[in-house]
């Protein structure tokens, strides 16, 4: 009985060890493994997290109503601090610039391109591991691994934007553009002439449990109205007997999932390929026209379905990178009384830029507090909670806001540059 006894402990021990080595293996690591067990079990414990992003505070604002105007046009406004993922709008139109005329290939009914190396992500690195699939299309051998460590010094990090993919891109000798308001015509274009794109969608794995999530299309196929995608999670149709081409996303599904981030895409292509780049985004190159064009469709979309929590919020996004942000803050508050995820402001902080930029201190206070009850890895929120703090005279807790920031990613620049003021000492 005893022999029998520790046969079987000797077998469980093995077993669980073997588990152990595969687990680790899938998250990157025995850290990883463990943050998934946390997470399973916190899953089974009863939700603690709120139904959607609260809803605006119920006192007077210095914002005015907004009533939409399809007259108004963009005015260039002062420059304003960096802040992140923020979108630069130029002050002015750009001159143009001769470029070579570019025969691009027409649109095709089917496209599949090939080249990329896919990999399935580690714990929480959905935007490291499918840059590291976007980048190996163009000869880069950096795993995923490498990547987060540049981009996701916390592992805990909920949220790399697409400004970080484009930045981190740029080093590898790359040119990259980010940018919102795409539309499937344009991704077409892109795929039929041979360029790869990343898209920032919304995936629900369960009901009220969305979460922002990158995929790179590499094809669609008209006939069959889909996508083909490299997924860094989702393994839906894939064999592992087989070698990976992708998974396949009927057209609905990604624009459901794609208008939650105002339809953002990034490109990645050689110096070399400009003028080719140029020819397929037409106006949109031009980043001040992308935008105008975008306020216009948001306009258009919140006039169509103006029950459409993601219209209004788009829409306040685009203002926001106009810098008309009492309109924006407006747009916001529409979208928030009509119900947005919970986890929406782990990624998209423009309420935050438009409230500070009218004033709203006290609720940029409240509304960063709340999406900490949520998440206490985002160093976006706590940069924000600094900027509501020294809008009050708050300084010394501003400062600790920042630290804390910092803590969480030292490479996050608008938190460092702003800390460094705070020392006297010049941005670097």
């Amino acid at each position: 009985m005893k022999r029998f006894t520790l046969g079987a402990l000797l077998l469980f021990s093995f077993a669980l060890l073997i588990l152990l080595a595969l687990g680790a293996r899938r998250y990157g690591g025995l850290e990883g493994l463990i943050f998934r067990v946390r997470v399973e079990m916190a899953e089974r414990c009863p939700k603690s997290h709120p139904a959607q992003v609260p809803t605006p505070l119920p006192t007077p604002t210095p914002a005015p109503s907004f009533t939409p105007d399809p007259t108004a046009s963009w005015t260039p406004t002062p420059p304003r601090p960096r802040t992140p993922s923020s979108t630069r709008v130029p002050s002015s139109t750009p001159s143009p610039t001769a470029t070579p005329a570019i025969a691009l290939t027409p649109v095709q009914p089917a496209v599949a391109l090939s080249g990329l190396r896919h990999n399935w992500q580690t714990w929480n690195n959905c935007g490291p591991a499918t840059l590291a699939m976007h980048l190996s299309f163009f000869g880069s051998d950096l795993d995923q691994e490498a990547i987060r460590r540049v981009l996701r010094p916390n592992r805990n990090d909920k949220n790399t934007s697409p400004q970080e993919l484009a930045a981190f891109a740029r080093t590898q000798g790359l040119e990259a553009l980010v940018r919102v308001h795409g539309h499937p015509t344009l991704l077409r274009r892109f795929l039929s002439n041979g360029l790869p794109v990343l898209v920032e969608t919304w995936i629900e794995p369960k009901p009220d449990d969305g979460l922002g999530h990158y995929r790179v299309l590499t094809g669609y196929d008209d006939a069959r109205r889909v996508w083909i995608a490299y997924d860094s999670f989702i393994s839906k149709g894939v064999r592992a007997d087989e070698p990976y081409h992708g998974i396949l996303i009927p057209y609905d599904e990604l624009a459901q999932g794609w208008k939650v981030f105002n339809n953002a895409y990034l490109i990645l292509y050689p110096p070399a390929q400009e003028p080719l780049v140029r020819a397929i985004l037409g106006e949109d190159w031009n980043e001040r026209a992308m935008w105008e064009r975008a306020l216009a469709d948001a306009r258009a979309q919140v006039k169509a379905t103006p029950e459409d929590a993601f219209a209004w919020f788009n829409l306040g996004t685009d203002l926001t990178a106009l810098g008309r942000y009492a309109e924006a803050a407006s747009a916001y508050d529409r979208a928030r009384q009509l119900g947005l995820p919970w986890r929406m402001l782990w990624y998209q902080f423009g309420p935050f830029e438009a409230y500070v930029a009218v004033g709203r201190y006290e609720e940029v206070l409240a509304l960063v507090d709340a999406t900490l009850a949520t998440t206490q890895d985002v160093e976006e929120l706590y940069y924000w909670r600094a900027r509501a703090l020294m809008g009050l005279g708050r300084d010394q807790e501003a400062k600790a806001a920042l630290e804390r920031a910092m803590d969480l990613n030292p490479n996050f620049a608008p938190a460092r540059d702003l800390l460094q003021a705070f020392d006297g000492r010049p941005s670097q």
